[in-house]
């Protein structure tokens, strides 16, 4: 296992704010060097290859960790209670429980170990699966992230990490100034999840009767922003280039006008025929490996809160942590 360097001062992430978070100080993520956890559960609204869902059923589903804290700080983050530091839910977590969790996901019949939002808080993370795996973790680790993301601790995840599941989220630097506050996400993003790709490569396992389930490799994720095709034809072409054979695409149209926010983030859903525009230029540009989202405007019925015990509708999710009680019997 590598060294991992503490949070003291903090350049974990491209924000390099320095701040002393082993001192308890926050950083531009909202959280110190701690773990903070805000739940953890059997998720089945993940892609096909990571729920093991198929003809037979929904599969074991992805045991998900969501962290609290985000380096990133989307304006319209579905996850905002817990990825903006005003709110600040979670409850912090050392190695020891954090490893507990992760296997009591794993004797829930998860399909994997799959980490959401964890940028800000890889010395702990990697503690904590790193003691998971020496208590008989046997599960596929999964990296879901904002790829905004330094070389230098993408390197960190080396031994920990088993797949990445990146966003691209823009390619415009201007669309990440105005929604990201950070005009450099671009810039970043592209060398990240290039990165990824030379880090693992695609691999599934299958048994018979069952659908594959990803183990390995790299998932590019894009969410389409109303009014913004544009940037998602440029992000689709440039999966085409540079990611085509070595990683699949998730597609997504699930964009829902946030009710927090200060009015900078599109007030509106996606429509039809940005919609079926968007598909059109899957065809254009060759793209085969992945998977897109349906078309279902309006529909929030997925939307997260997290003061819930089970955050998500019962069909999506089944808790197995939750930052206000604990373990989930």
């Amino acid at each position: 296992m590598k060294n991992i360097s503490p949070c003291e001062p903090c350049f974990l992430c491209p924000r390099r704010c320095g701040a002393g978070r082993e001192s308890s100080v926050r950083g531009y993520c909202g959280e110190d060097a701690a773990l903070r956890l805000a739940c953890a559960s059997i998720h089945r609204g993940e892609e096909p290859p990571l729920t093991g869902a198929g003809e037979n059923g929904p599969g074991g589903g992805s045991g998900t960790l969501f962290v609290s804290g985000c380096s990133l700080g989307c304006v319209f983050c579905q996850n905002y209670q817990i990825s903006d530091a005003r709110h600040h839910l979670g409850r912090i977590i050392d190695s020891a429980e954090c490893a507990l969790i992760c296997l009591a996901l794993q004797k829930k019949g998860a399909e994997n170990i799959n980490i959401v939002t964890g940028s800000h808080a890889v010395p702990a993370l990697a503690e904590g699966i790193t003691a998971a795996k020496a208590g008989g973790l046997l599960l596929p680790v999964l990296w879901n992230s904002s790829a905004y993301e330094l070389l230098e601790t993408l390197e960190l995840l080396e031994d920990t990490v088993d797949v990445f599941l990146p966003d691209m989220k823009t390619l415009d630097s201007a669309i990440a100034e105005r929604y990201f506050n950070a005009p450099d996400y671009p810039a970043i993003a592209r060398v990240a999840v290039q990165k990824m790709l030379e880090m693992r490569s695609l691999r599934f396992t299958e048994q018979k009767g069952s659908p594959a389930r990803l183990v390995s490799g790299v998932m590019v994720r894009h969410l389409v922003l109303p009014g913004q095709l544009p940037a998602s034809r440029t992000v689709l072409r440039w999966f085409a280039d540079h990611c085509a054979g070595r990683a699949l695409l998730s597609l997504m149209f699930q964009y829902t006008p946030p009710l927090h926010g200060d009015g900078r983030p599109p007030q509106r859903y996606i429509t039809q025929a940005e919609y079926e525009t968007v598909l059109g230029w899957l065809d254009e540009f060759g793209i085969e490996d992945g998977f897109c989202q349906e078309f279902t405007p309006g529909n929030t019925d997925w939307l997260p809160d997290f003061e819930q015990i089970n955050p998500f509708p019962s069909d999506l999710s089944v808790p197995v942590w939750h930052w206000k009680r604990g373990f989930i019997l």
